[in-house]
């Protein structure tokens, strides 16, 4: 699901050069008084666009208490949504949550889990008995990535992200999560597209809620909230060949080298420079699913040979470019 070729994705742009906070650029992004550019990169779209994320819809849960329901652990994300009434939500190792009717939760990697009209039931369901309490109806979607490394995805997530009724950006998602549960209960023409492009947004939606609501966002998803920090993040995103510095990202971030840099690392959970390598291997490793040559990749990424692409790309995935590419084949 990657748009257009990785070369495409990552040629230099051919605009005319700018200069932003004293740095030259041919492409633009926001940065603290910078306004949105048309040209700006957006950090979710790489990394979704990079894990290659396949929906997958379940059928929608309706049970009247008492019930209960186990899932086996899932080493993906799972988004759900309770619809009506409410019901608890016990994931192995954490303390119960009770939902309620417009909470939405997204699990990252979850261990097994279960929801039920109680604690016990979510916990361990036990033999069917008399069904004349409270209704509950919930739906969840699944995604799986296609990419086995979609590790820039789940390193920006906790556990549990939870979006609770009149939450901010809850009702955006409310509204989208109704079209879904409509066209779930349906069999239009066109149903299974609708309810990916759907799935994409409630999904995008929630890691935006999380940007905004949590104290500190982690890693990349800080650029969805912050200017500072984000604006370097955002840089590096846009130009992931171009040879950065410090001292550029710090002007970028209007911030002192050292301050950027500590700052930086507290949020991100790396330094700079080790981030941006970081990231440069994602994109290698989409294109090396593609025909170019090693050169090519690597130029497109920054390096201007293949022996020090090499050498940043082992170090990083732990296996030369061309056995990576290789066992790609393989396994397609």
């Amino acid at each position: 699901m990657v748009p257009g070729s990785c070369r495409r994705r990552l040629s230099i742009v051919t605009a005319a050069v700018r200069i932003l906070h004293n740095v030259e650029s041919s492409s633009l992004y926001r940065s603290s008084d910078a306004g949105i550019a048309l040209d700006a990169q957006d950090p979710i779209r790489d990394v979704l666009a990079l894990a290659r994320p396949r929906t997958v819809a379940p059928v929608p849960l309706r049970a009247t208490a008492p019930w209960g329901v186990r899932f086996s652990p899932f080493p993906h994300i799972k988004l759900g949504v309770v619809v009506e009434g409410e019901c608890w939500l016990c994931i192995d190792g954490r303390d119960p949550l009770l939902l309620s009717t417009g909470d939405f939760y997204l699990l990252g990697n979850p261990p097994p889990y279960g929801l039920g009209s109680s604690v016990e039931a979510a916990r361990a369901p036990g033999p069917d008995g008399p069904a004349n309490g409270a209704v509950t109806y919930t739906c969840t979607v699944d995604f799986a990535f296609q990419d086995a490394d979609a590790s820039a995805l789940f390193s920006v997530l906790p556990p549990v992200v939870l979006v609770r009724a009149g939450d901010t950006g809850e009702k955006v998602l409310w509204n989208v999560a109704t079209i879904l549960v409509h066209e779930m209960e349906t069999h239009h023409v066109g149903r299974s597209l609708v309810l990916e492009h759907l799935a994409h947004i409630l999904l995008v939606q929630m890691l935006r809620s999380h940007a905004a609501s949590a104290h500190d966002p982690l890693g990349w998803l800080a650029s969805v909230a912050e200017d500072g920090i984000g604006a370097a993040l955002r840089a590096v995103h846009a130009e992931p060949h171009r040879r950065w510095t410090l001292e550029e990202l710090a002007r970028i971030a209007m911030m002192s080298r050292s301050t950027f840099a500590a700052t930086f690392r507290s949020r991100v959970g790396r330094p700079p420079l080790d981030y941006l390598i970081e990231w440069r291997m994602q994109l290698a490793r989409a294109a090396l699913r593609t025909g170019d040559s090693l050169a090519a990749v690597a130029a497109a990424v920054g390096y201007q040979s293949e022996s020090a692409f090499s050498t940043a790309f082992r170090r990083v995935v732990g296996m030369p470019p061309r056995e990576f590419r290789q066992a790609g084949r393989l396994r397609s």
